[in-house]
């Protein structure tokens, strides 16, 4: 529609005043993250990013433009925004105030925009400007926290790997004798993880024979302690024989409810004893 355009032109020849306006408007001293930041470059960032949004949004007015396409053109700025440091390190109720500070701004550039032009427009009109803004807004902040929400699994997904190989390394003793000490709370996850770590930096480094102390780990399910002695069972596999150190009273109940046969497992009370044992202490 001719009165689509004329709107959108009118919001396009202000996106750089829509920026200007709302970070002056900013309330930093409220503000933690990215808008707090006093840094000259993270501030031109921020503009710049807001400045693109706007270059983006207007476009909803565009009647050359469709649905399909208004959506598409946000793909890259949502996806490179959500992703920058400063942003993941903003609180995510001040990043949606920001994008309701911008809604606000449209909504009055259209009051402005129907009081500054020559023509007349009905209020069914401008109630219909009204709610395609507040719409495709919302549209655009669920993409946004979609996206965001998404990277922030994925980082945390990756921190816990790295986590879960530095929480289970496999300490050389000798040439063919390594030591595994198990710290801090073992769910079914980090259990699998640790299976899949141990076999591998077995193989890796040729052990022969695997110490696994159990002395720091103050709890333990049926479904860990099942999935600690499966990999027992995996490195014996490998040629790999195993002695178990440290197990507590409540680790030892728990492997006997579970079935687990010691007869074929070398157990003793501690790593000091079971280097004593090979010989290993001075």
């Amino acid at each position: 529609m001719y009165q689509n355009n004329q709107l959108y032109h009118f919001l396009l020849e202000r996106t750089r005043l829509l920026t200007e306006q709302w970070y002056e408007a900013l309330d930093k001293d409220d503000s933690s993250g990215v808008y707090a930041s006093d840094d000259p470059e993270v501030v031109e960032v921020v503009k710049n990013q807001n400045y693109e949004f706007h270059l983006r949004f207007c476009r909803v007015f565009d009647e050359s433009c469709s649905d399909t396409e208004f959506l598409s053109t946000f793909n890259k700025w949502i996806y490179e925004t959500s992703r920058e440091e400063e942003y993941q390190h903003t609180p995510t109720h001040l990043i949606l105030r920001e994008f309701f500070n911008n809604q606000e701004q449209y909504l009055d550039y259209i009051q402005e925009f129907v009081k500054t032009s020559k023509e007349t427009y009905s209020q069914e009109m401008i109630n219909g400007w009204n709610r395609k803004i507040i719409e495709n807004f919302n549209r655009v902040i669920l993409a946004f926290s979609e996206e965001s929400y998404k990277y922030a699994e994925e980082r945390l997904a990756a921190q816990k790997d790295m986590i879960h190989e530095l929480s289970s390394p496999i300490i050389s003793l000798s040439e063919e004798l390594a030591l595994l000490p198990l710290v801090g709370d073992i769910d079914t996850d980090r259990a699998q993880k640790v299976m899949e770590n141990t076999l591998q930096q077995c193989s890796d480094q040729q052990v022969n024979h695997l110490l696994i102390d159990l002395s720091g780990v103050l709890i333990i399910d049926t479904m860990v302690a099942h999935q600690i002695f499966q990999l027992i069972k995996a490195l014996k596999l490998i040629g790999v024989t195993c002695t178990l150190s440290g197990i507590r009273p409540e680790i030892a109940q728990t492997a006997i409810q579970i079935g687990i046969d010691f007869d074929e497992l070398s157990v003793v009370s501690s790593i000091h004893q079971a280097l004593a044992q090979r010989n290993l202490l001075q």
